[in-house]
C-alpha cells in the first residue's frame, strides 16, 4: 500500500509540535510545586535566587563529565531560554543573550510562561510560508545555507521533545521516590 504525501511541510511541521506538545501537557498538568527544585541525585544542575530575587542557573560553557541531572526548574529555564531565542530569530528580533533568560520563580508561573510561549510559536508557525520556510535559517546554525527555517522548526520541535521527556522522567522518579 502506497500512502501519499498531502500533507504541506508547514502543516506536518506544526502536527509533530501539537504531538509534541500534547505529551508535554500531560506531564506538565501533573507536577506539583516541589517537583521544580527536587533534587534526583548529589550532581545536579538546578536554579538559585539572586540578591535581586531573579532565578538563574547554574551553567558551565564546558562539557561536563560527568553531566549534571537538571532539576525540572532548570530544565523549563532551558526550555524558555532557547524557545525564547528561536522566537526572537523567527520575528527577526534582536535575541536575548542566556544570562538575561531567567526562571520565573516558582513551578506555576514556569508552566504559565512556557504556555504563553507555546501561543507565541503557534503564531509563528502559522504566519510561516512555504517560501520563508525555505529561507536559510539565522538560528541555531548561524551563517549555515544548508539549514533552512524548515529545519529550525524541526529542531524546535525536536528539543522541545528531548526536554518533555526529561520533565516527564524526573516527574515520575519524584512520584515513585
Amino acid at each position: 500500500m502506497v500512502c501519499a504525501m498531502s500533507a504541506s511541510p508547514r502543516a506536518l511541521l506544526r502536527w509533530q509540535f501539537d504531538l509534541t506538545w500534547s505529551l508535554f501537557d500531560y506531564h506538565l498538568a501533573r507536577l506539583e510545586p516541589a517537583d521544580f527544585l527536587w533534587e534526583p541525585g548529589n550532581l545536579c544542575w538546578t536554579v538559585h535566587r539572586g540578591e535581586d530575587g531573579a532565578w538563574r542557573p547554574d551553567w558551565d560553557e564546558a562539557e561536563l563529565d560527568p553531566i549534571p541531572v537538571p532539576t525540572i526548574a532548570w530544565v523549563t529555564w532551558h526550555i524558555g531560554w532557547w524557545w525564547s531565542t528561536a522566537i526572537d530569530h523567527a520575528r527577526g528580533r534582536t535575541p536575548r543573550e542566556r544570562v538575561d533568560v531567567t526562571w520565573p520563580g516558582d513551578g506555576a508561573a514556569a508552566v504559565a510562561w512556557l504556555r504563553d510561549l507555546r501561543t507565541e510559536w503557534v503564531s509563528v508557525l502559522g504566519g510561516l510560508t512555504e517560501a520563508e520556510l525555505d529561507a536559510v535559517a539565522p538560528f541555531p546554525w548561524p551563517n549555515d545555507p544548508e539549514h533552512r527555517i524548515a529545519h529550525m522548526v524541526a529542531w524546535v520541535n525536536a528539543e522541545l521533545m528531548k526536554n518533555v521527556t526529561e520533565v516527564g522522567q524526573l516527574r515520575m522518579l519524584r512520584q515513585v521516590s
